[in-house]
């Protein structure tokens, strides 16, 4: 008998006169206005321009959800494309389904069509944004609270959560798998902060430590879930996937730190400023004084005699004339 728990909300949906507000759609509205937020405080702290972020999000976000979305239609095909299943329920995002692993490989694409276009270096870009991308995690997770999904296997501690009768879910307490990875979220976007300022990360370093130490959160709360899932030697898709992700982190850690050491200096160069720009305008100026001068010069040379004497309003010509009179 469990003396305490977490509830889950009756409906997912909240009805605001004719618009339907969807807690699952909720937080990731309001994560990724806490990525963009965040990341662009620390994008001014590394010397980039206000905005920047923001602008390059507006291509990162529309491919991270694509990206999502395709890689949980793909893994969990059966959903959509099994005998009895609705194939046009892999378009109704809002009902929940987002595999972060596609969220953020698609995305990762954006932002790079987002840097190119404004002349600046990746890497450094998903340095700023990386803790804002972990806590947006550990606020989109809730939506599976909302949704009643992704929860873990049945348990009677206190903090376990209601899951109600529903389509395929049986009502029980269990471990609440999403608050844990939101929890564990909140921790790596703290280490990533903290150790940024420690070791001063740079050239997509503390973006790879986000990503590894996701990762080894994520493949112990894998482990703990009990929704359907495909397996490989045993193990639970996601969980490989997270090994080999943490592994590529890690080795993009080490090599990075030999090749290219420290941090940026410049991550946002100004337009305005560019080299070459100035040494043009200079140039063209010193050509526009080299030109008159000569001009000047041309003129003295045509008419030598046509100058006034100093003081007399008189000609060189004039005064030679009147010599030879008197």
């Amino acid at each position: 008998m469990n003396l305490a728990s977490i509830p889950s909300p009756s409906t997912g949906v909240i009805e605001l006169g004719p618009i339907p507000l969807r807690g699952y759609a909720f937080c990731i509205i309001i994560g990724v206005f806490v990525a963009v937020w965040f990341g662009n405080k620390r994008w001014i702290a590394r010397g980039g321009k206000a905005g920047t972020v923001a602008d390059i999000a507006v291509w990162a976000v529309p491919f991270g959800l694509v990206g999502g979305r395709l890689y949980h239609v793909i893994t969990d095909y059966q959903l959509y494309f099994s005998e009895g299943e609705n194939w046009v329920d892999a378009f109704k995002i809002w009902e929940g389904g987002l595999g972060i692993w596609g969220a953020i490989a698609f995305g990762a694409v954006g932002a790079w069509i987002g840097c190119r276009r404004r002349g600046i270096p990746l890497p450094a870009w998903a340095d700023a944004l990386a803790p804002g991308i972990a806590f947006a995690q550990a606020i989109g997770r809730w939506g599976n609270w909302f949704n009643q999904e992704l929860y873990g296997k049945p348990t009677d501690l206190p903090w376990a959560v209601e899951i109600s009768e529903g389509a395929n879910r049986v009502a029980g307490t269990y471990h609440p798998t999403f608050l844990y990875e939101s929890l564990w979220c909140i921790g790596v976007a703290l280490l990533v902060i903290w150790a940024d300022r420690r070791f001063t990360l740079g050239h997509g370093r503390a973006f790879a430590l986000y990503v590894a130490a996701y990762c080894a959160g994520r493949a112990w709360i894998e482990y703990m879930r009990v929704d359907e899932a495909h397996h490989i030697l045993g193990l639970r898709l996601n969980v490989w996937t997270a090994i080999i992700v943490f592994v590529l982190a890690v080795v993009y850690i080490v090599v990075s730190a030999k090749l290219r050491p420290g941090r940026e200096e410049i991550v946002e160069p100004d337009r305005d400023t560019t080299p070459g720009k100035d040494s043009d305008k200079d140039g063209s100026a010193k050509a526009k004084d080299a030109d008159a001068k000569d001009a000047a010069d041309g003129d003295a040379q045509k008419d030598p005699l046509s100058k006034d004497e100093p003081g007399t309003g008189r000609t060189a010509e004039s005064t030679e004339a009147a010599a030879e009179k008197g």
